[in-house]
């Protein structure tokens, strides 16, 4: 009779003791998967990435490789002022925390330059010559001006000093100097202000009032290439004009900085000037100010002093 109570009693409590077996051993399991999880993904350690512009793509392979990282390329460009393989951009960029064996993409200088064919802009006008240059990834380099009749015609056109037969084939984003003419009537121009504007917008400014970019010179914001493309002008020589004041093909110095303060400071001090400047000139009767010519050309002109110490680029 004992034996038989017995045998009820165990038949009643073993499903209730297989239940917890059950959960004990799942418990167990997802303790062990978060152990190994864990060791897999390396939770909550984390590595410093580190700045690999500049670096050309075999150091960065070094750096990477010290550093627990790895790199992959996924784009490129072709910049002719840069060394072939240079490194341009990453992601995730300079400082930010990953994982180890993370792969940081690059983006590179090419290692080999697009080549692509010099257009023929002989007897074109300079704003027609610099749309089909830039249609043919290429830029416009130094306005020569020549003698004749008709102002701003292309008269020639060449490429690192000799002359550039059309159909050549040639690096993308090469500069091509201009031949052009200048009449003795129709030789003046306007100095634009140039203050805060972007780098990247000057030469196109430039070359739309005729004028060259004769020297470019940095503050100490300005460290790299990267931070060049980013830049503003907070400084120009000669300054801005109000009218035609100057001969075509003037060279212009710009001065480069990341401080967007100290440009639009010396931006609005200008302002400030040209106003004082604006109420107090007294001009002949009749006479509109566009039409005044210079007293002296710039062959006369006292030398701009450029003694600073700047870096040129």
């Amino acid at each position: 009779m004992a034996n038989k109570k017995t045998q009820e009693n165990t038949s009643k409590y073993w499903w209730l003791k297989h239940l917890v077996l059950a959960v004990i051993a799942a418990l167990a399991t997802v303790l062990l998967l978060f152990w190994m999880l864990k060791g897999v993904t390396r939770h909550g350690k984390t590595l410093e990435v580190p700045d690999l512009t500049n670096m050309t793509i075999t150091e960065a392979r070094k750096v990477a490789k010290k550093n627990h990282i790895r790199i992959k390329i996924t784009d490129s460009v072709y910049i002719p002022q840069l060394h072939a393989g240079q490194v341009l951009k990453q992601t995730p960029s300079a400082g930010s925390r990953v994982k180890k064996n993370r792969n940081i993409l690059i983006t590179i200088n090419s290692l080999v330059p697009m080549m692509v064919k010099a257009p023929d802009v002989v007897g074109y006008s300079l704003r027609q010559a610099e749309s089909n240059l830039h249609a043919a990834n290429l830029q416009i380099g130094r306005l020569n001006y020549v003698p004749d009749i008709a102002t701003n015609s292309v008269m020639g056109q060449s490429y690192k000093g000799r002359p550039l037969v059309p159909g050549t084939e040639i690096p993308a984003q090469s500069e091509i100097d201009l031949t052009l003419g200048l009449s003795a009537s129709d030789c003046w121009t306007k100095v634009p202000n140039l203050l805060t504007l972007p780098y990247h917008r000057v030469k196109s400014e430039l070359t739309y009032n005729s004028l060259n970019l004769d020297k470019i010179l940095f503050d100490g914001t300005v460290q790299t290439y990267a931070d060049t493309l980013n830049s503003i002008v907070y400084k120009q020589e000669p300054g801005p004009t109000i009218g035609n004041s100057v001969r075509m093909g003037t060279g212009i110095v710009i001065f480069l900085t990341l401080n967007k303060d100290l440009a639009e400071l010396n931006k609005q001090n200008l302002k400030a000037k040209d106003l004082v400047r604006d109420t107090t000139m007294v001009l002949p009767k009749d006479t509109e100010l566009e039409e005044v010519k210079p007293e002296e050309t710039p062959e006369e002109a006292e030398p701009v002093d450029n003694n600073n110490d700047e870096p040129e680029l």
